[in-house]
């Protein structure tokens, strides 16, 4: 199986760290279109919760909608640190979510891999331990 060919973005530190801080930004608000805005048409979102790749802006639309209705959540960046070839970056993170109904509010430390293009994320896999939302 051959390897994807990507175009390189070339992004440096400075900004991946504003890429970074738009994107939890625009998580913290919970406003669908805001976040589809940090968002390739094509792009590929996956996180412990999708069961599976959500692929495109449409299909991302609806995880968000109803993830948004769920869950109340705020999100801080703590590091952030460049991928070796340029096309993108991994940053740690800092959340609080509490369900929407109400009930404890889960501390939840994480990563998010993005991969860039055009200045937006055109494959975002986001990585921590669920077992946070649990108390466990």
């Amino acid at each position: 199986m051959a390897a994807a060919v990507t175009k390189h973005t070339g992004i440096d530190l400075a900004e991946a760290v504003r890429l970074s801080d738009a994107i939890l930004s625009a998580w913290n608000e919970q406003d669908v279109e805001t976040v589809l805005s940090c968002y390739t048409e094509d792009c590929v979102y996956l996180d412990p919760n999708t069961r599976g790749p959500v692929v495109g802006r449409e299909a991302l639309r609806r995880y968000l909608t109803k993830l948004f209705a769920r869950w109340r959540m705020t999100w801080s960046r703590r590091e952030v640190f460049l991928l070796a070839d340029g096309d993108g970056t991994a940053f740690l993170w800092h959340a609080q979510l509490t369900p929407a109904a109400g009930g404890k509010t889960a501390e939840v430390d994480g990563m998010d891999l993005a991969l860039v293009r055009d200045g937006r994320l055109s494959r975002n896999e986001v990585y921590f331990d669920r077992m946070g939302l649990f108390g466990g």
